[in-house]
């Protein structure tokens, strides 16, 4: 887990909570994105005095503490995304692929809808990013190049998330009342999952390391955990399900003619996290939320599992911290998220 704020750079182990890392670039930054637990990480400035032009992808080598590469572009860079092979720059309407190499070059380019937020998604075989109409998500084969499309919602896009494994994609609208869940392999829907009937922004989608589960966060300060059917893996699905049969709204959502609102399927967990303050100068936003790369307010509500039964959600503002969330059987035998503590992470250096 990385945090940036107004100068230093700042890596923890976020199991333990631990600073394992930091550096002071007398220089804010916009979005910084880890390459596993490597040493190497995409850096884009930010905040009131940037650290890095804000239309520049550096790729940088903590370890050695210098520059291994830069990509340079015409408009604000909102993401970068980047594995062993491939670096992904996400501007407003397009994506741009390159070869991760001393000196990248350009592979590939796909135009977008207006994607302020840089959603993104990268891994071994393939490249998540929104269409080139609004609602529509583009799944790219990295070794062939062909694109699927899929409508995977009316309005514009917030989150998108592909699971562990690569098999499934969540995607998540503006309206936020909604998740839906696809398979990658053939763009069918496998699930609609309900957040809850009020519009909200979300936040943060994230699958458990089994795939299984899926976690979601939004400007409600609920984190929200749902079980999530997987190709591969039906008798998961099947005996969590069970256990809850009769979901939120009990026999009520089994009536014929009842609004839709009470038959579809809500997380099986949810509670409240520390969305916290914003009064705070410096600081990054993940890209995934929407803000643009020189924007001086920091991350919220950002989620990372560390085990398949244990996740962190990632606060904001100047007392920021990070919470741990542990999900385990309460005592009328359902499955229930609980906060293990929490730890402050801001200025720890």
């Amino acid at each position: 887990m990385t945090f940036a704020g107004t100068n230093l750079l700042l890596v923890f182990d976020s199991r333990s909570g631990t600073l394992k890392d930091s550096r002071d670039f007398n220089g804010g930054f916009g979005l910084v994105q880890m390459l596993g637990t490597s040493q190497y990480m995409a850096l884009v400035g930010g905040g009131k005095s940037p650290k890095f032009a804000i239309n520049k992808a550096i790729i940088w080598d903590q370890e050695k503490g210098k520059v291994v590469t830069e990509i340079s572009a015409l408009e604000a860079v909102r993401n970068v995304q980047l594995n062993r092979q491939k670096i992904v720059v996400v501007l407003q309407h397009s994506a741009r692929v390159y070869a991760f190499s001393k000196k990248p070059n350009l592979l590939h380019a796909y135009e977008t809808a207006d994607n302020q937020g840089g959603l993104c998604c990268l891994t071994n075989d393939r490249l998540v990013i929104p269409g080139r109409t609004s609602g529509q998500v583009q799944i790219v084969e990295l070794a062939t190049g062909n694109v699927s499309i899929i409508p995977a919602h009316s309005s514009a896009l917030r989150a998108l998330q592909v699971s562990p494994d690569g098999e499934l994609l969540a995607t998540a609208s503006e309206t936020g009342t909604l998740i839906r869940i696809f398979s990658t392999a053939n763009c069918a829907k496998l699930a609609e999952l309900r957040r809850g009937v009020d519009p909200a922004t979300i936040f943060s989608l994230d699958f458990s390391p089994s795939s299984t589960l899926l976690a979601c966060t939004s400007d409600k300060s609920t984190l929200h955990v749902f079980d999530v059917p997987h190709p591969r893996k039906p008798n998961s699905y099947k005996s969590n399900h069970q256990r809850e049969a009769e979901g939120k709204w009990g026999f009520i959502g089994k009536l014929p003619m009842m609004p839709r609102v009470f038959s579809d399927v809500y997380s099986f967990a949810s509670t409240t996290f520390e969305s916290g303050d914003e009064l705070v100068a410096g600081g990054i936003i993940p890209a995934t939320q929407g803000n643009h790369a020189s924007s001086p307010r920091p991350a919220k509500g950002l989620i990372g599992w560390i085990e398949e039964n244990a996740l962190i959600v990632v606060g904001t503002g100047y007392k920021c911290r990070w919470e741990k969330f542990i999900i385990g059987i309460g005592e009328d035998g359902k499955r229930n998220c609980y906060r293990e503590g929490w730890k402050p992470y801001h200025g720890q250096s």
